[in-house]
């Protein structure tokens, strides 16, 4: 069982479990609830909002901010299901996440009216496939994942996700892949002409023979520093999300393999249980504001689906970070990942396999 899968079986005891987006509809928020009586917790990855934000928040609409940490979702699905209330009252989760979530009764569902930000959005983000119009989480940032590569080292340039899983003799050993499961499958799973989501035994039993052939040829399974080895040489491929292909380097590029790839997404949710949510909505309107929204993409390198802050991003920036001018409609075309629920067992079972030893 994945660690997502059991923090979801101990909320259905801890929690009593709950309906999903489709339940009984949500009772209404105080529109001029006194702010300043709310505080507010936060768990977000490191270095995913400005440090100033939370003193920037209490200036400008009142409740304290108190940030905790989280290093991946199943950390943080974890603590958010291991008991009726966690004390998190808004959370960072990729959107798959968010939608296991949802289906078991722990976030509020999105109160439109008090995130009058929410028009900043592009209207393609209230398409996406995890939340279909928004309904229990809002976007922060999106993207694709691709090739990252030296094009200085490589002789002929990779457009394809066999370039890295049947790589030609001179790149063994100097190609790393992503080791988050999802992200492992992902270019078997493509260069197949499977669905990211299939469940399907047999196509699954097909992505673990290629990934373990595709094993042979590995210099690592690399989630984090892929960048430092293409800069430094000791890599000369990575499969790679968009933001942190390091193409502010002159000898490094990314490219979307023309098999297709991912639309990832990540989300701010409001938990449930929290004793503060008008503020906790609040506190995602202020985040949507643009100048603050803008941050992301002009601080971290990813995307964000908010028009108003995209549109004051450096253009110089964009020159330096292509995948950032990459279009709403060019994301798209990407495939989204969506919750597996019990399927995802089999999915970290051949993580597990294919990545030991």
């Amino acid at each position: 069982m994945t660690a997502l899968a059991a923090a979801l079986a101990l909320s259905l005891s801890a929690c009593g479990g709950g309906s999903g987006p489709g339940g009984s509809a949500p009772a209404s928020l105080d529109p001029d609830a006194d702010l300043s009586e709310q505080r507010l917790t936060v768990s977000n990855w490191d270095g995913y909002l400005p440090e100033d934000l939370p003193a920037r928040f209490k200036s400008a609409v009142g409740p304290p901010v108190t940030v905790a940490k989280h290093t991946t979702n199943e950390e943080i699905v974890a603590k958010l299901t291991a008991s009726s209330d966690s004390g998190i009252d808004v959370a960072f989760v990729s959107g798959q996440y968010a939608q296991a979530l949802a289906a078991q009764g722990l976030l509020e569902p999105i109160h439109h009216d008090l995130v009058p930000h929410l028009r900043n959005l592009d209207p393609l983000a209230s398409r996406l496939a995890h939340d279909k119009g928004n309904a229990y989480s809002v976007p922060y940032t999106w993207g694709t994942t691709g090739l990252c590569y030296r094009k200085d080292l490589v002789r002929d340039a990779p457009d394809s996700w066999n370039d890295l899983l049947k790589p030609r003799a001179e790149l063994k050993k100097k190609i790393t892949m992503l080791k988050t499961e999802r992200w492992l499958f992902l270019p078997a799973q493509k260069s197949l002409g499977y669905s990211v989501n299939t469940t399907d035994d047999q196509q699954l039993a097909r992505v673990k023979e290629l990934l373990l052939d595709a094993k042979q040829g590995l210099l690592a399974y690399d989630d984090t520093t892929f960048g430092d080895r293409l800069k430094s040489g000791e890599a000369v491929l990575a499969e790679a999300w968009d933001g942190w292909c390091p193409t502010d380097d002159k000898r490094i590029a990314f490219t979307v393999p023309k098999e297709g790839s991912d639309l990832w997404v990540d989300t701010m949710v409001v938990l449930k249980s929290s004793k503060s949510k008008e503020a906790a909505h609040a506190f995602i309107n202020y985040v949507l504001g643009a100048d603050v929204h803008s941050w992301v993409a002009s601080n971290i390198y990813y995307k964000v689906p908010n028009a108003a802050a995209m549109a004051e991003v450096d253009p110089a920036l964009l020159k330096k970070y292509p995948a950032l001018a990459m279009t709403p409609e060019q994301l798209l075309k990407g495939e989204s990942a969506v919750d597996l629920g019990d399927a995802s067992a089999a999915y970290s079972r051949i993580v597990t396999e294919v990545t030991a030893g």
